[in-house]
């Protein structure tokens, strides 16, 4: 199978030819033909497989050939996405894929200026990327309008949903035009997305080339039983045994993130983090210095666990488990991308074994145990079995008094700086999928 063979236009064909694009990847080889004939689709395959080329080399395709010329503040494609690193990614891609096409594209998001993005949509764009609470603000400025949306992309759906976008969601496809074709790529799907996917979709073409929310086999994946209290100081051994050039670093709060990066400068080890207080231009010099090779270790929250691509990445270490079992496959998914081997190791405390257990359940597999010398934990990581068992539970170690905590008030304990505690709801509220958008 050859990009020719899939039905795309010579300047597509010149541009994949320049980029060394030899082969299409199983997602793009099942994708790109059925939206090219308009076709929904609904698609799931690994992380780092080239979804992004997946959906973009046909959209440009159609909207080069097909419709009319974008109006001003409007938009002929949509592509979602949950944040602002993806949504940076996936305007480079259109750009890059997009070379010598007559379309314009562009990227909004929050955390930035409005009055710019407004300013550039003036005169309309034929592919915008966005982000659903920038995208909601800009169409309730009247700043771009939907009348000739021909194409809608949902990318990494369920991480707007786990990000609390439901109720944007549902005003924005409330506004959009019935009519028009729509597309779900995700690495991972979950039962409520899948309910998503029947409301949205019509006759939709399923493309699966891997096994639900299945890891990289390319990753070598372990884990190191460790006391919470002696994490950094696990790492900073490994980062010295292993030699790894570079390292993305996975942490749970934004102060976890500043401790650790603290700590490696203090060691003389260039480092920068990315969470979600760091303004938008920090983070993407941060990213950019990680990229030109300037920075061997990035450490980050989930809200890098998708939407970072990086070349030659060897590693990704998770500081700490994720609140959240579908976040582990996107963040071990930075390594091992386009074909590449990568290692991906835990560093694990007692207290995480609920957290295991979910991400054993998802992967369909026990994560080995490999105990580094001179680390060997005081409080030792329960046994684990495959359906989210855990075989012994810890014991909870005593809690001191909290200053302050009284009567009435309840404590979280002390894990979670305030404000970074987890917000983890029973039922996840899911978009109604219609009605009038609302006031406001």
């Amino acid at each position: 199978m050859t990009f020719a063979q899939l039905g795309l236009i010579e300047p597509l064909l010149r541009t994949l030819e320049r980029l060394d694009y030899r082969t299409p990847t199983p997602v793009q080889a099942a994708a790109i033909a059925p939206i090219l004939k308009g076709r929904d689709l609904m698609a799931a395959a690994q992380t780092g497989t080239g979804k992004t080329a997946g959906f973009a080399l046909p959209l440009l395709q159609r909207l080069t050939l097909e419709g009319p010329r974008v109006a001003s503040n409007s938009v002929r494609a949509l592509v979602l996405v949950p944040t602002r690193e993806l949504a940076e990614q996936v305007h480079e891609s259109f750009r890059t894929y997009g070379e010598g096409l007559p379309l314009r594209s562009y990227a909004v998001y929050g955390g930035v200026s409005l009055n710019p993005q407004m300013m550039a949509l003036r005169k309309g764009v034929d592919v915008l990327v966005a982000t659903p609470g920038r995208l909601l603000d800009l169409y309730q400025q009247n700043a771009l309008g939907f009348a000739q949306l021909q194409a809608l992309v949902l990318d990494e759906a369920d991480r707007m949903l786990d990000l609390g976008f439901a109720r944007e969601l549902d005003e924005l496809f409330a506004a959009l035009p019935r009519r028009r074709q729509t597309l779900l790529f995700s690495a991972t799907f979950s039962e409520p997305i899948r309910q998503m996917a029947g409301e949205l979709l019509r006759d939709p073409a399923l493309v699966e080339v891997s096994p639900r929310n299945a890891a990289a086999g390319n990753v070598r994946q372990w884990l190191v039983p460790v006391d919470k209290k002696r994490k950094a100081e696990l790492f900073m051994h490994l980062l010295a045994a292993h030699g790894w050039p570079q390292v993305l670093v996975f942490a749970r709060t934004r102060k976890g993130t500043d401790a650790l990066v603290g700590e490696l400068q203090q060691h003389g080890i260039a480092s920068e983090s990315i969470h979600g207080d760091k303004p938008q231009p920090a983070r993407l010099r941060a990213l950019e210095r990680f990229k030109a090779g300037e920075v061997r270790v990035l450490v980050a929250t989930d809200v890098a666990a998708r939407g970072l691509d990086i070349e030659d990445l060897p590693g990704v270490v998770n500081l700490d488990l994720p609140v959240v079992a579908e976040d582990y496959v996107h963040r071990i998914g930075r390594t091992g991308r386009a074909g590449a081997s990568g290692v991906a190791i835990s560093l694990v405390a007692a207290d995480e074994v609920e957290q295991l257990a979910a991400i054993e359940a998802l992967i369909g597999k026990t994560l080995p145990r490999e105990e580094e010398p001179g680390f060997e934990p005081d409080h030792r990581v329960p046994e684990t079995a495959l359906g989210g068992q855990v075989l012994k539970k810890p014991k909870k170690p005593k809690q001191k008094p909290v200053p302050g905590a009284g009567k009435g008030r309840v404590h979280l304990g002390s894990w979670f700086e305030e404000g970074e505690k987890p917000k983890v709801k029973a039922v996840r509220k899911m978009p109604s999928f219609g009605g009038k958008p609302k006031k406001g």
